[in-house]
């Protein structure tokens, strides 16, 4: 039972932060990819004068920026998952029966025991 929730917890734990790191990435390279074609007025680039990308005000920028990090997230995200899933999958069986073999091994008081 111990063996199990130790397996249990180390795959929740692989997962969240696999998946964090991979969305917090993605997120930023999407927001900095609306910003690769767009702008906004500033006094940088003269109120949008001397500006060669697309001008669009502050808010349609920050909806560009949120609806991109949110389509690519999710698209990319998918396609990572399974392909970590289809490649991490033997090692993460072998990991298991590692751990289930070691837990084996040790012997356990009767209080331990399972009926």
């Amino acid at each position: 039972m111990k063996k199990e929730k130790l397996i249990k917890l180390s795959e929740y734990l692989f997962d969240k932060i696999t998946g964090t790191f991979t969305g917090f990435v993605i997120g930023l390279w999407a927001a900095s990819l609306v910003s690769h074609f767009f702008a906004t007025r500033s006094i940088k680039n003269l109120w949008g004068l001397a500006s060669k990308k697309t001008i669009v005000d502050k808010q349609t920028f920050s909806v560009l920026e949120w609806a991109a990090s949110v389509l690519i997230g999710y698209i990319v995200f998918e396609i990572v998952l399974r392909l970590i899933k289809k490649e991490l999958s033997p090692w993460i069986e072998r990991a298991k029966n590692s751990i289930s073999k070691r837990f084996q091994k040790q012997e356990f008081g009767p209080e331990f025991q399972e009926y």
